[in-house]
């Protein structure tokens, strides 16, 4: 079977890996020169089943409140009339409550868990190198009402059977020895050991390669101006090379979902989230992190990936800028040096943003849609590089036709009542965002 993957990110090319291995004629289109060159280049770098879980949660909105009035603040509302942002935002507060976040959680962490053991197998089969270590998470807690408050989360990990342990401060210094230089900023943490971390670009980019090579067409280069559709089936991709057909169609656009599916009449919740990230060399290995710490506070993760440290966070709301704010840096800085002040030297970091689709219920959108021959990989947010093989290999076995691994339960856009809306049969093709300013937005934003 024919099938055309949208997007060459981290999840579109693990799509079409899998979907190679499965005995089908695979072509990714891509609007940049190469794969992972937009939000799956500067990620945090973590692989992190354990840390799956829901922005929306109980006491968030209060939490809201209180983050935007920080200096070093982990969200940010830009100002302007976005009816997008408001409708994303009201149906996020609807899952603020604790048993919608208990499920949304069990959803996440079951499809973290799932693609995590897939990327152990294809490492060790296709001996991937990406900077990798398996030596877990550490979340990091400033204040003893942090470490008080992991009940719910735990009670997760329980259910799920994923592995964790509470430390005490000594227990943190054990398992990250650089904090012993500042063990007085911190009164706990809750380890994650099943979690890994690693370069997601630097996998993508490697996939696409082997993925090449076993006969998938990357179309690089080529923009995707919409979907044709006519008696409820997609027929074609019309692009900047002209009119691409297929037997089945993958949609893996990240933050860009939404507007190219509008016109078929499926309403996607996913909004683009911004989120800022410096790479900053290791100028002493023993200061530097050994493997990844989220500060809780500030919800920055602190990654070591080989010879750099990868910081990464910041929530900032504003549609699909990539304008990059100093401020954001001043904050990503403060936490890298306030935890780890001799690991390496800041002032030759690279600076860059990217934009995390983000669900309101925090779940992806995996699966299919009413139109038998389309199908849906986004809506990520932070998790895509932890859920990018899972949420591969699930693709190529629901486009196959096999039964998939895990159950599918809560994971595709059905569970949105109002995700349709309209016709599903448009005159004309679905029309992709033709902004000039957004194409180089890993390249040019990392320099």
């Amino acid at each position: 079977m024919k099938v055309i993957v949208l997007g060459s990110g981290v999840i579109g090319t693990t799509s079409a890996w899998h979907l190679a291995q499965a005995g089908h004629e695979v072509t990714v289109v891509d609007r940049q020169d190469g794969a992972g060159k937009e939000t799956s280049y500067a990620n945090a770098g973590e692989v992190s089943p354990g840390y799956s879980a829901p922005w929306a949660g109980p006491g968030v909105p209060l939490k809201a409140i209180k983050w935007l009035l920080m200096q070093h603040r982990p969200l940010v509302i830009r100002p302007g009339v976005d009816m997008a942002m408001l409708r994303w935002g009201v149906q996020m507060l609807r899952n603020c409550t604790a048993a919608r976040y208990e499920v949304n959680k069990g959803r996440m962490v079951r499809l973290a868990e799932y693609s995590r053991d897939v990327l152990r197998e294809m490492r060790a089969e296709l001996g991937l190198a990406y900077d990798e270590r398996s030596q877990g998470t550490l979340q990091l807690f400033r204040t003893q009402k942090q470490l008080d408050g992991t009940g719910a989360d735990i009670e997760v990990l329980k259910r799920y059977g994923v592995g964790f342990e509470l430390l005490d401060r000594a227990g943190c210094i054990r398992h990250e020895p650089a904090l012993a230089r500042v063990q007085e900023k911190f009164v706990g943490g809750l380890l994650l050991p099943g979690d890994e971390t690693g370069d997601c670009f630097k996998f993508t980019q490697t996939l696409a390669e082997r993925a090449a090579r076993a006969g998938v067409n990357f179309l690089y280069g080529t923009g995707v101006d919409g979907l044709r559709s006519e008696g409820g089936r997609v027929t074609g991709v019309a692009t900047t090379r002209g009119t691409l057909a297929a037997d089945a169609y993958l949609v893996a656009t990240g933050s860009y979902s939404p507007l190219l599916l509008a016109p078929l009449g499926i309403r996607l919740p996913v909004y683009p989230v911004k989120g800022y990230s410096i790479t900053v060399p290791i100028t002493d290995a023993a200061g530097a992190p050994e493997s990844t710490v989220m500060d809780e506070t500030h919800k920055v993760a602190v990654t070591r990936l080989g010879d750099r440290i990868r910081v990464g966070g910041t929530a900032e709301l504003a549609g699909y800028t990539l304008a990059l704010h100093e401020a954001r840096r001043r904050t990503l800085e403060h936490v890298v040096g306030d935890l780890f002040p001799a690991g390496g030297d800041v002032a030759r970091a690279e600076f860059w943003c990217g934009l995390r689709p983000m669900t309101p219920d925090g779940t992806p959108i995996v699966g299919a849609t009413r139109l038998p021959n389309l199908w849906l990989a986004t809506g990520h947010g932070t998790l895509g590089w932890t859920m990018a093989a899972g949420t591969g290999r699930l693709m190529a076995d629901l486009i196959s036709g096999r039964a998939p691994a895990i159950d599918m339960e809560g994971l595709s856009v059905e569970r949105y009542p109002d995700a349709y809306r309209g016709g599903l049969t448009p005159a004309r093709p679905a029309r992709a965002p033709a902004d000039p300013t957004l194409p180089r937005a890993g390249a040019a934003a990392s320099r």
